[in-house]
């Protein structure tokens, strides 16, 4: 009985023995895998080589390569270039400078103020001498130029549409004055601001005193740039009024009270005055 037990005992012993033995043999594969991953990147090393490279440029090489029909017209094809981008950029100066106009506030700007001469020519029309025809007198002896010549004078020195009168203020409406500052633009920059100022009777005549105040600003203005400088000479209006000018009794032609009104020589007293 216990001999058999013995044998049993050593028949399990060595069946366990056998098995773990199997077990370690089939293992022994897994083991080995890394050789294959040695001959796997031995494989690419191969076919990284100088030779195997040239092998593949060769193949390259003798592909055909693609016909183009020569009845289609290729010139009109967008072709990369080395030194140009797709992206077409505006000309930045012209946009630039256009921006700028726009963005300036003439009421506040200062913008070119003294900061270059005028042209030789636009210097020589500005400050060209008056002539005799052009000077008026006002009853009260004030020698003045009508106003239609300051323009023609700025029309002549920078050209229609080459200069402007910007608003620099309100509007201010007194009692009896309509006043308003302006500013003289000349290609784009300031030249010089005046206070306009002019009378009215009624309320009716606000808008005609603006225009008015308007037309002042641009006469004192222009005295910044030569126009009409003799004007302001006391010497040359002494001169002037000894030689055209002569004073006058006036009579109102309805209350026909009397007065010592200045006009040129030559001419009849405007209405409702005459002598």
């Amino acid at each position: 009985m216990r001999p058999t037990v013995a044998a049993a005992l050593s028949r399990a012993v060595r069946t366990y023995r056998t098995a773990a033995a199997a077990k370690s043999v089939a293992a022994a594969p897994a083991a080995a895998s890394p050789a294959k991953k040695t001959a796997a990147s031995s494989y690419w090393r191969k076919a990284a080589s100088p030779s195997s490279t040239a092998s593949v440029s060769n193949a390259t090489k003798t592909k055909d390569p693609v016909e183009i029909d020569a009845s289609v017209d290729t010139s009109t094809v967008d072709k990369p270039a080395e030194s140009s981008h797709a992206f077409a950029y505006p000309e930045r100066s012209n946009a630039f400078q256009h921006m700028n106009q726009r963005e300036i506030d003439w009421e506040q700007s200062f913008q070119g103020l003294g900061s270059q001469a005028f042209s030789k020519e636009a210097a020589q029309v500005l400050q060209a001498p008056l002539t005799v025809d052009d000077i008026e007198i006002t009853p009260d002896g004030l020698l003045y130029l009508p106003e239609i010549k300051y323009r023609r004078v700025l029309n002549a020195a920078f050209g229609p549409g080459g200069w402007g009168l910007a608003p620099r203020s309100d509007t201010v409406v007194t009692d009896k004055i309509v006043t308003r500052e302006y500013g003289l633009i000349c290609e784009g920059r300031l030249v010089s601001v005046a206070r306009g100022e002019q009378t009215y009777f009624n309320e009716d005549g606000v808008p005609t005193a603006s225009e008015g105040c308007k037309s002042n600003a641009m006469m004192r203005c222009c005295k910044d740039l030569g126009v009409a400088s003799e004007l302001w000479e006391p010497k040359f209006i002494r001169k002037f009024k000894a030689q055209h000018c002569e004073e006058v009794w006036g009579t109102h032609v309805v209350n026909k009270r009397k007065k010592k009104l200045w006009k040129l020589k030559g001419e009849t007293l405007a209405y409702p005055y005459q002598e």
